[in-house]
């Protein structure tokens, strides 16, 4: 099963003096790196919020914003009204005027607001961590659809090689026979008599140097791995990875051989597809 690293999850969540809202992104990264926004009242559950990013999403760079809407009459600033009467008194004595304007100048006064700092209630941000789970399973769904995506992609890119590689083996004794022949061709041209069997020997030795039957097994295996690893329960881009630097090995390796132009063009278009793949695992997670 294929999961892709990219993927979103959004949420609301309704309290009875306030909105939450949360937000989730993924897009691909070797590692894990979380990115956290809150507001500074849920500041100390950060940690506790990257735990849960880590071990829901694994890898991925992932960007997390919980957003908090007042939408009660609560408020963390009060009136510290003993000290705005003593500022009205004192204002009073030295200017007579109407308690409004009065009141207008005692609140601009030092220590005339209170402002509180928020403790959490716990009760309330269980709720706020149940939510977050859930928006992180619809970022575990999009990261699924979008694996499906790339699991088709991947099989039809495979599916391509593994057929150029039949190719590959059907023109395989053509080109020992076109090998061979231009080897004779360069002794003839010499005009040189040469001994027959040391001939043969050496010409032996030179096709077998140009053989690609190792080459041909070894990747037909490379590409029945990776659809194998594809098909497994869980999803390893790193592993892919490893498979198709393999794979590539054995492609480069046949094109280095070939010797032979319409296998030299085979191999190309192996290569185009083998690419191809590569640029989607980044993506695998």
């Amino acid at each position: 099963m294929i999961l892709s690293m990219t993927g979103y999850g959004k949420s609301v969540l309704q309290l009875p003096n306030k909105k939450i809202s949360i937000e989730i992104k993924s897009l691909n990264s070797k590692n894990l790196d979380s990115y956290v926004r809150t507001p500074s009242i849920y500041r100390e559950k950060e940690l506790d919020i990257r735990k849960l990013l880590a071990s829901k999403l694994e890898r991925g760079k992932i960007d997390f914003s919980l957003f908090l809407e007042i939408t009660g009459e609560e408020t963390s600033t009060q009136l510290n009204k003993p000290v705005v009467k003593k500022y009205m008194k004192q204002l009073n004595d030295i200017v007579s005027g109407n308690e409004i304007e009065l009141l207008k100048m005692a609140v601009r006064m030092p220590e005339a607001l209170n402002t509180e700092r928020d403790e959490i209630d716990e009760d309330e941000w269980n709720t706020i961590e149940n939510e977050i789970i859930t928006t992180l399973e619809k970022i575990k769904q999009y990261r699924k659809d979008e694996g499906l995506a790339l699991e088709k992609e991947f099989r039809y890119r495979i599916d391509n090689i593994d057929g150029l590689l039949k190719q590959v083996i059907a023109i395989d004794p053509e080109r020992i026979i076109a090998v061979r022949e231009r080897l004779l061709k360069g002794i003839s041209d010499l005009k040189e008599k040469v001994d027959e069997n040391r001939f043969e020997q050496e010409l032996v030795y030179y096709i077998e140097k140009f053989d690609i039957t190792e080459e041909k097994v070894r990747l037909h295996n490379h590409l029945d791995y990776f659809t194998k690893s594809i098909d497994s329960q869980d999803s390893n881009g790193k592993k892919l990875g490893f498979i198709s630097q393999e794979i590539g090995r054995e492609i480069n390796t046949i094109g280095s051989k070939a010797n032979h132009a319409p296998m030299q063009k085979l191999v190309v278009q192996m290569k185009d597809e083998l690419e191809k793949v590569k640029e989607q695992l980044l993506n695998v997670l």
